[in-house]
């Protein structure tokens, strides 16, 4: 199958009982324009949009009578920061900040992607964390820096 551009997103578009076949991509793969991989069910996908157009959780890819071809990221391995105070939420944001790591914050939560140093970060911070995994809706934000 080749896709040069979507048919919408599911969270617009009724998926009217049709089944969903995932085409799953790791979060840095939906800011990239060409990608090949295969579906939850091994359809092959080639997809090349133009430039600078960038695939979103939840785009329609393929849509027939039976089935919908939907974007939907992989499960990732993250570390979630649950601060209980303000002190707390300082002294994370603060580690985080300073090794560059970027982080996601929403619903009283920091969650950043698995990294195995991270772990004594967070008991030296004194702050409680737990290991998932989670999809994420949207890639990181780096942000350029310089010393």
């Amino acid at each position: 199958m080749y896709v040069q551009k979507t048919l919408g997103n599911i969270s617009e578009k009724s998926s009217s009982g049709k089944s969903q076949e995932w085409l799953e991509l790791d979060w840095e793969e939906l800011s990239k324009r060409i990608i090949r991989k295969k579906t939850s069910e091994g359809r092959d996908v080639a997809i090349a949009l133009e430039e600078g157009e960038n695939l979103q959780v939840g785009d329609i890819l393929y849509e027939d009578e039976q089935v919908q071809v939907v974007v939907r990221t992989s499960l990732e391995k993250v570390y979630v920061v649950t601060p209980q105070t303000m002190v707390e939420m300082g002294k994370a944001a603060f580690e985080l900040g300073n090794r560059h790591t970027p982080c996601i914050i929403e619903d009283n939560e920091i969650v950043v992607r698995y990294d195995s140093t991270l772990p004594v970060l967070f008991e030296d911070a004194g702050v409680n964390y737990r290991e998932e995994e989670r999809r994420f809706q949207k890639p990181f934000k780096y942000k350029g820096h310089s010393h």
